[in-house]
C-alpha cells in the first residue's frame, strides 16, 4: 500500500504544493488512476472554501447567500474541467512525474479504437 499524505498536507497538496518524493505512487494514482476526475473536482473546490464561507456572511435573505454560493460553485467548477489536463500535468511534473501520464484504462481503450479503426480502414481499401 503506498503512503497517503495526513489532512495538513492533502490540504497543501490541494492548494497546489508538491509531496515528498515518497508519495509519487499515490500523487500518480490520484492525478490519472480510477476516478480522477472527480477527485480533481473535488480537490478543485477547497481552496475556494472561504470564499464560500465569506459568501454566506453576506447580508441579505438565505436564499440569496447560498444562490450565491451555488454560482461561485458552478462557475469554479466549470473553469477547474476546462483547465483539468493542463492542472493534471503541472501537478505531475511538480510531483516529479513525467506529465504526460495516462490512465492505463483509457491508453488500453484507446489501442482498441485504433486497432478497430484500422481494420474498418482496411476492409474499406479492400474493395
Amino acid at each position: 500500500m503506498h503512503t497517503r499524505p495526513g489532512p495538513v498536507r492533502w490540504t497543501a497538496y490541494a492548494f497546489g504544493r508538491p509531496l515528498p518524493a515518497s508519495m509519487r505512487e499515490w500523487v500518480r494514482n490520484d492525478l490519472v488512476g480510477d476516478h480522477a476526475v472527480l477527485r480533481h473536482m473535488i480537490r478543485s473546490q477547497i481552496p475556494f472554501l472561504p470564499v464560500y464561507a465569506a459568501f454566506m456572511l453576506l447580508p441579505g435573505p438565505i436564499w440569496l447567500r447560498v444562490s450565491t454560493v451555488g454560482l461561485g460553485v458552478m462557475l469554479s467548477l466549470f473553469f477547474s474541467v476546462a483547465y483539468m489536463a493542463h492542472n493534471r500535468m503541472r501537478r505531475l511534473e511538480k510531483n516529479g512525474l513525467p506529465g504526460n501520464l495516462e490512465n492505463e484504462r483509457v491508453l488500453q481503450r484507446r489501442a482498441a479504437e485504433q486497432a478497430a479503426y484500422e481494420r474498418w480502414r482496411s476492409t474499406l481499401s479492400s474493395r
